[in-house]
């Protein structure tokens, strides 16, 4: 932590000498205006991060093929930090400085966003993420936009999800303490939780990168709850389900956003699970189906919640470059705070903070066509 600040406060230093300060986008005077992005597209959480740059791109495409926007051709510039909050300051340090970029899509996971949004605030950058949850991210400023509902939500949304819909009564948490993300989600899961009526009758902690979850599971089994909560990411469920029904739990599990990915990475131990998202694949609304369809066509794979969250992210700039009816960051940004309209994962507005008001998708993984897959089961909306 203390090498982590001490990195970012020399970029800090350099970037108030070398940001140009927002204002008109790079490449405004030219025919083509650049877009940059900031997403893991390698590590252990490459998915989101590819699906998000994948979802910005067609939407980029679309752009293109309607003639462009303001008379100019979008272009995106994407940058990996691995999931790392070291390598997205400087990957958003390059797109700054190097490629004059004024809009910045990213990063996927919250820690990794936190780290670049006081570098983008003091720079004038408009800084959207599609996926960072964490309560903190848009209070560095008013250029701090996201595209996804909030940890607080998440969690609300579970343990009302769990108490109405499945019956629980006693749930045991198993969650990462050293990860923002899932402490943020189990927090206000337990907290709800507890309001409801319900019990926590086992809360399980681990450390980041643990694969033994056994000690925990034997403690779980053994306060026998109805539910399990596993607010973590995709590659950690797939082992904690797996030891989880080893030891014979084998009631529901469920969980948040970032379950999206697990059906490629686990067997039939993940039947009985549920998870939050911010889109279903398997959407009736027309506009999520004509996306649905587009992605698959472009990339040959299924469209996930990150890639319509990708896709919604570039919309949410390119609507706000449309309302100000320029490419100052500082017009663009005051319009996209007015955004009230539909998009892929829903009907979005913003509220002060910057954070969108809008719905999630209850998800249960069911085993389809011989396959695992995501079924749409229930929405929920902000009360």
């Amino acid at each position: 932590m203390k090498k982590f600040v001490s990195i970012l406060a020399v970029l800090v230093c350099t970037a108030s000498l070398a940001f140009a300060g927002g204002g008109q986008a790079a490449g405004a005077s030219s025919d083509t205006v650049a877009i940059g992005a900031v997403f893991p597209l390698s590590g252990s959480v490459a998915f989101y991060g590819t699906q998000s740059r994948d979802g910005a791109l067609l939407a980029i495409d679309e752009i293109n093929a309607a003639g462009g926007l303001l008379g100019k051709k979008l272009t995106l510039i994407a940058e990996d930090d691995e999931g790392n909050a070291e390598k997205s300051v400087n990957a958003f340090t390059k797109l700054a400085t190097r490629d004059k970029v004024s809009f910045v899509l990213g990063s996927s996971t919250s820690g990794a966003t936190m780290a670049m949004t006081s570098l983008a605030q003091q720079s004038k950058v408009i800084l959207i993420s599609p996926s960072a949850t964490n309560t903190e991210v848009t209070k560095a400023g008013d250029y701090i936009f996201r595209a996804c509902f909030i940890d607080p939500f998440q969690g609300v949304v579970g343990a009302d999800f769990a108490y109405d819909n499945l019956g629980s009564r006693r749930a045991a948490i198993l969650y990462d303490a050293g990860a923002d993300y899932n402490t943020g989600l189990a927090e206000a899961f337990e907290k709800q939780f507890i309001a409801i009526g319900g019990q926590i009758v086992a809360d399980e902690a681990y450390q980041s990168g643990d694969v033994d979850f056994n000690a925990q599971v034997t403690r779980i089994r053994a306060a026998n709850p109805d539910i399990v909560y596993l607010p973590n990411y995709y590659n950690d469920v797939a082992l904690q389900a797996k030891q989880l029904r080893a030891q014979g739990v084998n009631c529901a599990l469920l969980g948040g956003d970032g379950w999206d990915g697990l059906i490629d990475n686990a067997g039939d131990e993940i039947l009985n699970g549920f998870w939050s998202a911010g889109f279903a694949a398997d959407t009736t609304d027309p506009r999520g189906q004509t996306f649905v369809k587009a992605f698959e066509a472009k990339f040959n794979s299924q469209a996930s919640q990150f890639a319509a969250l990708g896709y919604d992210t570039m919309m949410l700039v390119i609507d706000g470059i449309k309302a100000a009816g320029s490419f100052d960051t500082a017009a663009v940004k005051a319009a996209m705070a007015k955004i009230n309209g539909p998009y892929v994962t829903g009907n979005i507005r913003f509220d002060a903070n910057r954070d969108p008001i809008k719905g999630a998708a209850i998800l249960e993984i069911v085993r389809k066509d011989g396959k695992l897959a995501n079924a749409y089961k229930t929405t929920v909306n902000p009360k």
